[in-house]
């Protein structure tokens, strides 16, 4: 193992003082940087004051991929990569694949890279987020707006994979979060209401009018919110079940639009 340089042990030490878990790799990632000296300053001062490394480096790996991310907008997390597996494994090439709260578009970037010739689609109520997106999904469609309502409606019942990321934090659990969530990443993309789960059922009422029969939601939720939200889908009619896993540490509704009868 190379042994660090000075500079690099020295940013490391600030970024420990200042509570960073990872402060080597950080460390590592920050010297990385085409930065000049005073911008490799700023940028470790600003991690120092907790904000998230992947704003200020301005990307985040997400399933093998650099998705450009800015601040204000949501840092795609480790655990919803097994969002995008799952969602990989039921997507047939050229499946039409919505990507509703895309934040930066990273689950959207995510299937699109591993399922060949899907049509994408993604939404967002952030301005930020949209504007982000878009240059991570390029040849997607990425639409403004609260949930369903800024899609065309050409897209109702076409939609094979719906990928659901949405806010899941009770509204009384935010404040302990970590700062560089609760302080620097929109309260939008976090607040769930008082149980977490106000979003999911406005897309469980909504998403079997949108879905393809046959089609797929996935929405991850928090462990303990779990069979709740399984029950919120399948009040709505689709067919919901529950998976999870203990290498990513997340939990998923799987819900599904019934065929007609024959």
């Amino acid at each position: 193992m190379p042994t660090p340089s000075s500079s690099e042990s020295l940013i490391a030490e600030r970024l420990r003082a200042a509570g960073c878990v990872f402060a080597e790799d950080e460390a590592r990632l920050l010297l990385a940087a085409p930065a000049a000296p005073a911008e490799l300053e700023a940028m470790v001062a600003r991690r120092v004051a907790g904000q998230p490394l992947e704003h200020i480096l301005g990307w985040a790996e997400f399933c093998g991929l650099r998705v450009g991310v800015a601040p204000g907008v949501f840092v795609p997390r480790r655990r919803t990569e097994f969002l995008a597996l799952e969602a990989i494994a039921l997507a047939a090439p050229g499946a039409v694949v919505l990507d509703l709260c895309c934040g930066s578009g990273a689950l959207g970037a995510a299937v699109a890279a591993a399922v060949p010739r899907v049509e994408l689609f993604a939404s967002d109520i952030e301005p930020a987020a949209v504007h982000c997106a878009r240059r991570n999904l390029p040849r997607a469609a990425v639409f403004e707006g609260d949930l369903f309502e800024p899609l065309p409606r050409a897209l109702r019942g076409r939609i094979d994979v719906l990928l659901c990321n949405t806010p899941y934090v009770p509204t009384d659990e935010i404040r302990m979060l970590p700062p560089e969530a609760r302080d620097f990443e929109p309260r939008v993309t976090l607040d769930g209401g008082v149980d977490g789960l106000d979003v999911q059922r406005r897309v469980a009422v909504a998403a079997g009018e949108w879905l393809a029969p046959g089609g797929h939601a996935l929405v991850e939720v928090g462990e303990h919110q779990a069979v709740e939200a399984a029950a919120i889908f399948s009040r709505e009619g689709l067919a919901a079940r529950l998976t999870s896993s203990d290498e990513y540490s997340a939990t998923l509704v799987v819900a599904t639009r019934r065929r007609a009868a024959l």
